[in-house]
């Protein structure tokens, strides 16, 4: 085969619609008219020999050679875009660009309003449109329409780039007139009843299960070591909604100790170490590969892991 004889676009064609499984919708991300991706599909049938895509009951299911020449085409696609990368330099001072970022709600409470300061003296028109986890799914991330995620991932996928922005250890938030601590040890901690608070990844969430203690995350993982269990009587996905049950109810709130600190000046708060060990989190940022060269985008990753720096000197 002549590869001078390959137009490129078919390339892009065939990477919209394996993502999409749709002509239709692969011709509305391209801008393109539907019968103009037909006969795109038809010369990469042509091209690679294959039918690619057959229609079945489930919709357009991927061939066997579809599938494998997915990943490589994906590939090829991410070097050409850094390959005729403009070299231009970014000037955040003078941008108006928005970043789209996803940020779990302790994120968003302990580095984003540093960063926000930042940016009104470094690029003051900058927008950020800062999206919740159930607001994102990888797919998003990898095509680009998300510019980062911040939040503590379980798994990430292998193509995606990330950067481990600072680790935390657990503290416990406490009512100061809670009896527990009078005597705050194991025992006591495991007789109060407490806030359940965590949303690791990304994506719609769903139900808990106070018996599924790999779930339940790493406050419960290290107490199933010692053969105990805590008395979980609220599940919240939300930090700021946890400290506050803390301070107002007779709730135990174990969360991570830069999301703690925030209460700090509040007098109605103990902030105290748990009795047993928990082992240390990491907030992580991860992207796209396809960001990865993108000049705005690298000074806009430097500059959250210089304010997560400064964040985790105190």
């Amino acid at each position: 085969m002549n590869i001078s004889r390959i137009d490129l676009n078919l390339l892009v064609y065939f990477d919209v619609l394996l993502r999409e499984l749709n002509v239709t919708r692969a011709a509305d991300q391209l801008g393109i008219s539907q019968p103009a991706m037909s006969n795109g599909l038809k010369r990469l049938r042509v091209l690679f020999d294959d039918p690619l895509l057959i229609r079945t009951s489930k919709g357009m299911t991927p061939t066997e050679r579809a599938s494998e020449l997915k990943p490589e085409i994906r590939e090829l696609l991410v070097g050409l875009e850094k390959a005729v990368q403009p070299k231009a330099k970014f000037n955040p001072y003078e941008s108006d660009q928005v970043f789209r970022m996803m940020a779990s709600d302790y994120a968003e409470a302990t580095l984003i309003p540093l960063l926000i300061a930042r940016l009104r003296n470094e690029a003051p028109k900058v927008i950020l449109d800062i999206m919740t986890p159930s607001d994102v799914n990888f797919p998003d991330v990898e095509q680009g329409r998300v510019d980062m995620v911040i939040n503590r991932f379980d798994s990430i996928p292998q193509s995606f780039h990330q950067k481990v922005l600072w680790k935390d250890t657990f503290s416990c938030l406490i009512n100061k007139n809670h009896p527990v601590l009078k005597n705050f040890n194991l025992e006591s901690y495991l007789d109060a009843h407490h806030v359940w608070v965590s949303k690791t990844g990304m994506g719609v969430g769903v139900g808990m299960d106070p018996d599924d203690v790999q779930r339940l995350g790493w406050v419960d993982e290290a107490l199933a070591r010692l053969n105990a269990k805590r008395r979980i009587t609220v599940f919240t996905r939300h930090y700021q909604a946890a400290s506050s049950l803390a301070e107002r109810q007779d709730l135990i709130a174990t969360v991570p100790s830069k999301m703690a600190r925030l209460q700090q000046d509040n007098s109605r708060v103990s902030i105290v170490p748990p009795p047993f060990d928990i082992p240390s989190i990491e907030l992580t940022m991860a992207w796209s590969p396809l960001l990865q060269h993108n000049p705005a985008h690298k000074w806009m990753r430097e500059l959250i892991t210089e304010t997560a720096r400064i964040i985790d000197r105190f």
